[in-house]
């Protein structure tokens, strides 16, 4: 998973964007937003969904880029804190004694 975090760590984007992604990940609920983003059945895991969300946050990076009116910054933001929310979850947390 190192590869992971070390691309997530070294994603840059707009701190608009980034601040606004913040934000949302205190309302995230998995079960309805990423079922909704990933457009299925069973919900994966993070390990499992995090790929899948950053090819997704990559497509919507290079459509913002370029330019394209299709760009939505709704779907942008959504995917990103989708993206975020589920790099929590697979951050080790404190060690019980």
């Amino acid at each position: 998973m190192t590869g992971l975090t070390e691309t997530l760590a070294t994603l840059r984007r707009p701190r608009l964007l980034v601040r606004a992604a913040r934000f949302g990940i205190e309302d995230y609920n998995r079960n309805r937003d990423l079922r909704r983003i990933l457009r299925g059945e069973s919900l994966p895991g993070p390990s499992d969904a995090l790929p899948r969300l950053m090819d997704m946050e990559a497509a919507h990076e290079d459509t913002r880029k370029r330019g394209d009116g299709a760009y939505s910054v709704a779907r942008h933001l959504e995917v990103l804190i989708a993206l975020m929310a589920e790099a929590r979850l697979l951050r080790p947390g404190p060690r019980e004694a």
